[in-house]
């Protein structure tokens, strides 16, 4: 099972479907927090998506969204790999990394603020503007412990250049990770 982590607009759901087009079955966590939105009857945007991640952790604790999707997670493992989109508080690397040990990886996907914010105003869906990006990653280091995650990946992608080659980048772990696990 890997994760992928990253600050908004690096290029998860990116390098999270070369993994699903690779076999693995994805799973976002974010799902969670659209689910919410929707039976609390709000719009999603920015603004509702933060008060309810933040809203959730307080309420259930910082490994919540870990904890919510573990049955998800476990289902699908059964049928194929994984690979989890969105994984965020260093609480919730915590709880898989007890829970699978050695077979849970995270790759860490980067993007300089100024590359990230631009391609986050160009969204037609779930687009930011400047500001909007600038204040979501205070908050989500800050209020959701995301930094750590990303400190202790397995691998890192830096994601400067095109599409094509974050792909390319994304495939190269994955072969890296199959070539891993054939050894142990």
């Amino acid at each position: 099972m890997v994760s992928i982590v990253g600050m908004a607009g690096a290029g998860k759901s990116e390098v999270a479907a070369v993994f699903e087009n690779n076999g693995f079955i994805k799973i976002r966590f974010g799902d969670v927090t659209e689910e919410e939105i929707r039976e609390r009857g709000l719009e999603i945007n920015e603004e509702n998506e933060r008060y309810v991640r933040e809203l959730l952790r307080r309420e259930q604790g910082m490994d919540a969204y870990a904890r919510l999707n573990l049955p998800r997670i476990e289902s699908a493992l059964k049928h194929s790999d994984v690979v989890i989109d969105g994984l965020y508080s260093w609480e919730e690397y915590s709880f898989l990394k007890a829970h699978y040990g050695a077979g849970f990886s995270v790759v860490a996907v980067w993007s300089s603020p100024k590359t990230r914010y631009t391609r986050l105003a160009a969204r037609a869906y779930r687009g930011l503007t400047l500001e909007e990006a600038a204040s979501r990653d205070k908050a989500e280091i800050e209020n959701v412990n995301k930094a750590g995650p990303i400190a202790v990946a397995d691998f890192t992608i830096i994601n400067e250049a095109s599409l094509e080659e974050l792909r390319g980048e994304a495939k190269k772990v994955i072969s890296r990770l199959k070539w891993q696990n054939r050894k142990k």
